[in-house]
């Protein structure tokens, strides 16, 4: 089973979090690449588990639908 993630770690720069493992930046095991992978809050902020979430609540009650738009330029012809 997978480890929780931690949304906000105290120190993430002490960390890889390319895996599971969560080895120490000064020693990589798992072979992950020469570069430690960053945290997702070092690279987009605090606020970065909120990205994407603004049309939860329309999914939810049945209103958000996945098909674009239309507009009058785009609608068929009614022939």
């Amino acid at each position: 089973m997978a480890k929780k993630f931690p949304k906000a770690p105290s120190h993430p720069e002490r960390l890889c979090w390319g895996c599971d493992t969560y080895c120490p930046a000064s020693d990589m095991r798992c072979g992950n690449g020469s570069d430690r992978t960053p945290h997702p809050a070092e690279l987009f902020g605090d606020d970065w588990d909120s990205w994407g979430l603004d049309d939860v609540g329309s999914a939810q009650d049945g209103t958000h639908s996945d098909e674009p738009k239309r507009t009058p330029s785009c609608a068929p012809n009614a022939t």
